[in-house]
């Protein structure tokens, strides 16, 4: 919380006792200031406080006057603390997180209050009001972490589909060697489900789970389903224990929600490998109050169905292929998406290695990403997707392929295709330190044995002979960034089923016109 010059590795047990009785004092400080906690929860919250860090007396010290955004740096001196007196493995990471979990639970709101509320907000202030109390309440808790992600790097980088927004995702710590150890001697455990399901809620975590007391959701219906809204690092809207699919119930879905909540976007992973979700078996949505840099694309080819038109349509200067459909009716949207959707799942045209299934294997779905302009109504951006491999790429022909996986070998979900990449934390030392090797700092390492650059060989090589090794630190540390966002861009360009060459945007036509649509 506030700057405190306590070195706390030096205190003895009993102005440890001391040092966190008041760190309760100074929690619930937060919590009542935060309106986590009323006067009379005061009594229960720091009773259970007490229990948890094995304190026999509340303090009798005055919390001192502080005004902090967040719970994090204070929660982090009581984690400490706690594991000083040994109350879990301090050396496990997984433990330190959940037991710091464990302690914001004892201020939170339940469920059914944080149901109450938002429906309140929402019927009486609108949705927007709504979703805000129910954000800040998830950053105020630090369910969303907002000083680790703080830590992230950021920029973008010119392609010629405009600004691509490029992230090295430092807010997942690396799993340590005992962290994986007691992992693999984890008993299996089939509850909760998944990370997604509603059971999560006030769950205690485990090493191979986290810890979900903080964890609120909020029931909605979309389309005539039950849905659930939830904030992570990314925003989820989840339903039951299904699996993934894409039909034109997910369409309306997707609309209700926006309709509901005008100012999210909202979208959804494919439903197949490699192209879907890291969740396949838990149908779930994604969104949030962001714009993303494919909803600044401009249209490339501008196309028409003349049986609806209430949609403008055309394919999108995307490297993702890609269709924009434009329009203020709902009904005319969904049945325009489901018509491309329906064509798409059985297309076939090999002359640019596209085929619908093979041996009874479906290949073809789409990445849907729908949000409303107060100008045009909704704007759906139907990305078409396909999860064929063959020998030459094992891992996918629309998939990253080999030549970039060390900047990224992952599947290209749905943050990836809206041109957001989130790239592992590896890169911001190894990024570094290449850096360092064009500005002559020090030695191209990268070909001998052990070197955690050797992923990077060939890269470096080529960046070598374009740069040479005498750059000023500052124009190598941006000339890597804008050639991690440029390998991010050919990324999403092999995912793309119909390429940017002149064939690629023929059969891209060829597509939309067995649709039903034309060139406007």
């Amino acid at each position: 919380m506030a700057k405190n010059e306590l070195d706390i590795t030096t205190l003895t047990p009993e102005q440890r006792d001391a040092r966190l009785a008041l760190d309760v004092e100074r929690l619930l400080r937060f919590g009542r200031k935060h309106k986590l906690i009323k006067d009379l929860d005061v009594l229960v919250a720091r009773n259970t406080l007490l229990d948890l860090l094995a304190l026999a007396a509340p303090s009798e010290a005055k919390p001192p006057k502080e005004d902090p955004a967040t719970p994090a740096a204070l929660l982090d001196e009581m984690v400490e603390l706690a594991a000083q007196k040994e109350l879990f493995d301090g050396a496990v990471n997984q433990y330190r997180i959940n037991f710091e979990t464990r302690l914001m639970g004892a201020l939170m709101p339940r469920e059914s209050e944080v149901c109450k509320k938002f429906k309140k907000l929402y019927l009486k202030q609108g949705a927007k009001a709504a979703t805000d109390w129910f954000y800040q309440l998830c950053v105020d808790t630090n369910y969303i972490r907002t000083a680790q992600i703080a830590k992230n790097i950021q920029w973008n980088t010119a392609t010629p589909y405009g600004e691509l927004e490029i992230t090295i995702n430092l807010t997942k710590p690396e799993k340590d060697p005992k962290t994986i150890a007691l992992e693999r001697l984890q008993p299996k455990s089939g509850y909760p489900a998944c990370m997604l399901c509603k059971e999560n809620i006030g769950y205690a975590g485990r090493i191979n789970f986290p810890a979900r007391q903080t964890h609120r959701i909020v029931p909605i219906t979309l389309a005539g389903e039950q849905f659930y809204l939830q904030y992570s690092p990314y925003a989820y809207f989840h339903e039951q224990h299904k699996p993934m699919e894409m039909n034109k119930q997910t369409l309306a879905e997707i609309f209700d929600f926006v309709a509901q909540f005008p100012h999210y976007t909202c979208g959804s992973n494919a439903d197949l490998p490699i192209v879907g979700g890291s969740i396949l078996s838990h149908s779930h949505f994604q969104g949030g109050r962001y714009v993303f840099p494919m909803q600044k694309a401009d249209v490339a080819v501008p196309m028409a169905d003349i049986r609806y038109p209430g949609v403008k349509a055309g394919i999108l200067n995307w490297p993702v292929s890609a269709v924009r459909l434009v329009g203020r009716s709902s009904q005319q949207m969904q049945i325009v998406a489901n018509n491309i959707l329906t064509a798409w799942r059985t297309y076939t045209d090999e002359s640019v290695g596209i085929l619908a299934e093979t041996d009874g294997t479906p290949h073809n779905t789409v990445t849907p990403i729908l949000h409303y302009d107060e100008t045009d109504g909704f704007i759906l951006d139907l990305a078409l997707r396909n999860n064929r491999t063959s020998e030459e790429f094992p891992d996918g022909i629309f998939h990253p392929h080999k030549e970039y996986h060390n900047i990224k070998k992952e599947n290209i979900g749905l943050i990836e295709v809206m041109g957001l990449a989130i790239l592992p934390a590896r890169l911001k030392d190894q990024g570094a330190q290449i850096a360092e090797i064009l500005a002559g700092q020090r030695p191209n390492t990268s070909r001998k044995e052990g070197s955690n650059l050797a992923v990077h060989a060939d890269w470096i090589d080529e960046l070598i002979a374009k740069y040479g090794t005498h750059m000023k630190p500052e124009a190598a540390n941006k000339a890597v960034k804008a050639e991690i966002g440029t390998v991010f861009s050919h990324v999403l360009e092999n995912a793309g089923v119909f390429k940017q060459d002149a064939q690629g945007q023929a059969a891209f036509v060829r597509f939309m016109q067995s649709v039903g649509f034309k060139k406007v």
